[in-house]
């Protein structure tokens, strides 16, 4: 796949030039030390990174040597896995739930692995954009102001009128204006937003793209209606799961159309410095999309388990059972769910299928806890 190409950043020159390096000091055997999650959901890495023991490198005896200044960036790849934005909430006349979200887009520079910056259009400063999260059947109103220095829109995956779109023409804007895109919630799943903008390659690999989830109405869903509550966010039944967010992305540095950088949720190697925790007993559902441009394809593989895969996340019952690994293309998505009730506590890892992904930033590791302390 790789090509040699005249930059330090070329994929072979950046692993040539040292900034992907096997084990030394950064590879130190200390614990990854966690935080508690909302509602007994996830527990994400802590602030100050912890390196993992030497194994953490295995996968290729590669990894990236220092820390990102995530608060420079001013988004901590350790809220992203949990930070549900829920907008605010009112009254329509009929009496339906009115969500409403704000969203700006935001020229930014940010690291993406250590010492290496990208000039990223972003939705609200962070990359991925904030993921917004409703039920089933409220009225969306998303109001998208344009602070950027191009024309941008919000591109939603999902059900609406043709005015909504978020195409040229259909809420495509130039700075300084405003666009109100406003259509129900329908239907549920795990879905996508992101800019359409011309050229659509650019615009989307500069970081214009965030997760849109639609939780079920256990009302409209009596047959499994359980397990619809169970996704509903601020019920009993959901706070049982550890829920995360992740978006596999990746980042051409030299705008030659290829990628130098791969993650999850933007930094290259962040959950592998710091690895998640998760409660053994407790199951674990991933709201997982891909949005790698200039690669057809992109894989999440487990390791050490397999999961359920709910394509989409538009049924309540799976579409693949038991497997351990699932490819998707570009602005493809799903839910997965699975547990480590009967696994030994440790460090577990997950990452992209494909060698070269992995080698430049798209691995990481589960902390397996007995309890959150």
């Amino acid at each position: 796949m790789s090509r040699l190409l005249p930059s330090i950043l070329s994929r072979r020159g950046f692993l040539s030039a040292g900034l992907v390096t096997a084990g030394g000091a950064a590879l130190t055997a200390r614990n990854a030390a966690g935080q508690a999650g909302h509602s007994g959901h996830a527990t994400a890495p802590a602030a100050d990174p912890a390196a993992v023991p030497d194994h953490g490198a295995s996968h290729g005896a590669m990894i990236t040597v220092g820390g990102v200044d995530e608060a420079r960036n001013g988004f901590d790849t350790t809220k992203l896995l949990t930070d549900w934005e829920t907008g605010t909430v009112s009254r329509l006349p009929d009496g339906r739930t009115l969500r409403t979200f704000e969203v700006e887009a935001v020229d930014k520079e940010i690291e993406i692995a250590p010492g290496i910056m990208f000039p990223a259009w972003t939705y609200n400063g962070r990359v991925p954009g904030p993921a917004l999260r409703a039920t089933e059947g409220e009225r969306l109103r998303i109001v998208f102001r344009n602070g950027g220095s191009h024309p941008h829109s919000m591109h939603f995956h999902g059900i609406h009128a043709a005015r909504m779109d978020g195409v040229p023409g259909a809420g495509l804007i130039d700075p300084g204006d405003e666009y109100v895109y406003e259509f129900d919630a329908r239907p549920f799943g795990c879905h996508l937003y992101h800019c359409h903008a011309l050229p659509l390659k650019r615009h989307i690999h500069k970081g214009m793209y965030g997760l849109f989830v639609i939780d079920p109405d256990p009302a409209r869903h009596p047959e499994h209606a359980d397990i619809a509550r169970s996704r509903l966010l601020g019920t009993p039944e959901n706070a049982e799961w550890q829920e995360l967010a992740m978006i596999m992305n990746g980042f051409d540095t030299n705008f030659d159309d290829e990628n130098e950088v791969y993650a999850v949720n933007t930094v290259a190697h962040a959950y592998m410095k710091r690895p998640i925790r998760v409660v053994r007993h407790k199951p674990v559902r991933i709201y997982l999309a891909n949005i790698v441009e200039f690669d057809p394809i992109n894989s999440f593989h487990l390791h050490a388990n397999f999961f359920d895969y709910f394509e989409q996340g538009t049924t309540l019952t799976p579409t693949l059972k038991t497997v351990d690994l699932i490819t998707q293309v570009q602005a493809q998505r799903g839910i997965l769910e699975f547990m480590y009730r009967d696994h030994e506590p440790g460090l577990y890892m997950f990452h992209a299928h494909q060698s070269e992904f992995t080698e430049l930033g798209w691995s990481a590791m589960f902390q397996v806890v007995e309890a959150v302390a």
